[in-house]
C-alpha cells in the first residue's frame, strides 16, 4: 500500500496542509502513522475522507455535522436518515432567510416608492431624513406590541420587529 506525506496528500484532496492538519487536531481525520524521522504517514484512503469532507463542507455543512456523519459510518451505521435530516435542517435555514430577504425587499421598496411622493423641500428636520421615517411612512404594518430594534448583521444594519410580552 503506497503511503504519502501530507503535502501530497493535501494537493492530491485540493486542499492546504494546514486544513489536513487542522482536520486531526479536530478529530475529522484520524492521526496517521509516523515515519521514524515523525512525519505523517498517510494511507490512500485518507484521500478520499479528506474529498468527502470538503464536498460536504461545500454543500453547507458544518463540521460538526460532518463529524457526525463520520462518526456513524466509523460504527457501521448507515448515515442516509441522518444526512437528510441535516439538509432538511439547512433548507428550512435557507428558506428562513428568504422570507426574511423578501421582508427586506418589500421594505426596501416601499421605502423607495414612498421617497418618489415626498419633495425634497419640505425635508426640514436637519437631524433625519423624511425618506427614512418608517414609523410615519407606514410601510411596515408593525405589530401589536412590537417595536423596532436596529441590530448588525455581517456589517450591515436591518431592523427587525420585537415583540415585548407584559406578563
Amino acid at each position: 500500500m503506497r503511503r504519502m506525506k501530507v503535502g501530497e496528500v493535501a494537493r492530491r484532496a485540493s486542499l492546504s496542509t494546514a486544513t489536513v492538519r487542522y482536520y486531526e487536531d479536530i478529530g475529522l481525520m484520524p492521526p496517521p502513522p509516523r515515519t521514524p524521522n515523525g512525519y505523517r504517514d498517510y494511507p490512500a484512503k485518507a484521500i478520499e475522507r479528506l474529498r468527502f469532507i470538503r464536498e460536504a463542507q461545500e454543500s453547507g455543512l458544518a463540521l460538526a455535522e460532518i463529524t457526525s456523519i463520520l462518526e456513524l459510518r466509523g460504527q457501521g451505521q448507515p448515515t442516509c436518515h441522518h444526512v437528510v435530516d441535516l439538509l432538511e435542517r439547512h433548507l428550512q435555514d435557507v428558506d428562513r432567510r428568504i422570507e426574511s430577504l423578501r421582508a427586506s425587499r418589500d421594505l426596501y421598496a416601499g421605502l423607495i416608492e414612498r421617497a418618489r411622493t415626498l419633495e425634497p423641500a419640505d425635508c426640514t428636520d436637519p437631524d433625519r431624513c423624511q425618506t427614512i421615517s418608517i414609523e410615519l411612512s407606514g410601510i411596515i404594518a408593525r405589530p401589536e406590541g412590537a417595536r423596532p430594534r436596529w441590530r448588525r448583521r455581517k456589517h450591515r444594519r436591518v431592523v427587525t420587529m420585537v415583540r415585548r410580552d407584559r406578563s
